[in-house]
């Protein structure tokens, strides 16, 4: 049990990312998530894009659990 995990010679290997390495991900995630919340808690209502009840049935668990009004 004399292994160590941490380097002996005390320099970390942790490496910080940039802001620019970070931003075209923060933006994809950011419209996904948009998206997400757009059939979530508006799909099948006045701005429906999807006709019929298959995106309603699909999501409405998480309408409720969110607080979205649906019935």
């Amino acid at each position: 049990m004399a292994q160590s995990v941490v380097p002996a010679t005390g320099a970390s290997a942790i490496t910080p990312i940039s802001a620019k390495a970070i931003a075209p991900w923060a933006v994809f995630f950011g419209i996904l998530m948009l998206v997400l919340l757009y059939f979530v808690g508006a799909e099948q209502g006045a701005t429906a894009l999807i006709a019929g009840e298959g995106v309603h049935e699909w999501v409405h668990d998480g309408r409720h659990l969110l607080g979205f009004p649906c019935h």
